[in-house]
This record gives structure tokens, sequence and C-alpha cells, in this order.
């Protein structure tokens, strides 16, 4: 007689899909992006909003991962937005999501402001399904992500370089790509505890205090550091 533990009869439950919240004050744009991605099996669109105030008034009641934020609204422009959402939300109770923004323009302030208020994404409107997908998945999962447009423009004037280690160079661009402490631990075969202590290091190299910072800083610098 064959027996069966719990451990053999346990069914993997599949991940919970990433609950997006969408903001843009044009209506065909937002039908536009609920069409493209209400139709993603890992994706869940749990609301909408036409302006930034609309936004603001429903965001404490609905439970979202992630907002994908228009920049240029009329009411209130996207980066303004971003700031104050992120402001409100510091509740482990009641998280700030994620936010991507969704722009028209690639202009290198506009994205370097949007990072600095606490935005994970920059993506253009023009781009693909597929690209507006990895950038919710990469931020989803703790990265960042940009446009490769935007990425083009932001590493177009290289900066003088601190001195890093090799290594330290391979993580701050890794953190440039948008990459989290556990995917570089993965393609480096470091622990993930080494690769937080190489960020610290990195970031008493370069005077830089906060997390955010050092990844405005990657994201606007790494990429002169991969090519030593």
């Amino acid at each position: 007689m064959t027996t069966t533990t719990a451990a053999e009869t346990t069914v993997q439950q599949p991940p919970k899909p990433i609950r997006l919240f969408l903001v843009d004050d044009h209506p065909l744009v937002r039908d536009g992006l609920r069409a493209r991605l209400g139709a993603m099996p890992n994706l869940e669109i749990v609301g909408e909003a036409g302006s930034g105030a609309e936004a603001l008034a429903l965001i404490d009641t609905v439970r979202c991962d992630l907002m994908l934020v228009d920049v240029g609204m009329k009411d209130m422009n996207g980066i303004d937005l971003a700031a104050l959402v992120l402001q409100r939300h510091q509740q482990p109770s009641h998280p700030a999501p994620h936010i991507v923004m969704l722009s028209m323009y690639d202009n290198p302030e506009y994205v370097q402001k949007a990072m600095q208020v606490g935005a994970r994404g920059y993506v253009l409107k023009d781009a693909p399904a597929a690209e507006i997908v990895a950038a919710i998945e990469a931020v989803s999962a703790g990265g960042t992500f940009l446009s490769p447009a935007v990425s083009k423009k932001l590493f177009r004037n290289q900066a003088p370089r601190p001195l890093l280690t090799p290594r330290e160079s391979e993580i701050l661009t890794a953190l440039g790509r948008g990459e989290s402490s556990k995917q570089i631990a993965r393609d480096l075969g470091l622990s993930v505890r080494t690769v937080e202590a190489h960020r610290q290091s990195i970031k008493r190299r370069l005077g830089i205090e906060g997390q955010a910072e050092l990844i405005k800083y990657a994201v606007e610098h790494a990429r002169e550091f991969g090519q030593g």
C-alpha cells in the first residue's frame, strides 16, 4: 500500500497578480492601457483615475501594488502626484505602491525629477506593450526600469568616475539596469548579504546616504562604470 505524505499532496498556489491602478487624464489612453494590460494573466487592473485629484481621493480605498501615472496631466503633473502618494502612504498597514511614470517626453530632467521623488520606472507612452509589462514586472520585483530611449539620453553626458572597485562597479552597473540585490547576487554568484555590503560601501565612496539616492545615481551614471 502506497502512502502519500502531506508534502506530496501540497499544490503550489499560482502567484498573485500584480494589482495596477491607472492614472491618465485621457480616456482613450486609459482604454488602450486597459485593453493591453488587462488581458495579461499576471496583472489585474483594480482602479483608474482621470486626474491627480481623483487619484488621491481613490488611492486610500484601493489596495494596489503599482500605479502607472501620466506625467503631463492638466490639474496636477504626475511627478507631484507620485510625491504626494509616496509621502502619504508610509505606514506598514498601508504601504505605498510602486510607481511607474508614463510620458510622451524623454526629457532627462523629467526622468531625474521622477526618480528623485521616488518613482521606480519611466516608460514612454508609445512603447510596445511588452516594454510596459517589463517595467511593471521589474519594479514590482524591487528594481527600476527606464525605456531604452530614455536611458540613452540620460547616459549621453558622462560624469567623472569616482574610484570604485571592479566588483562595486559591476554592482552599480546592475543597479542602473534596475536589478534588485537578489538578482545581482544570483548573477554574480554572491550572497544577498554580500551585495548589500557592497551597496553600503558604494554609498560611502560616493558620499550618498539613502537607498533612493543610490538608485538615482546608478540610473544616471552606472553605464560609465560598465565601460571601464
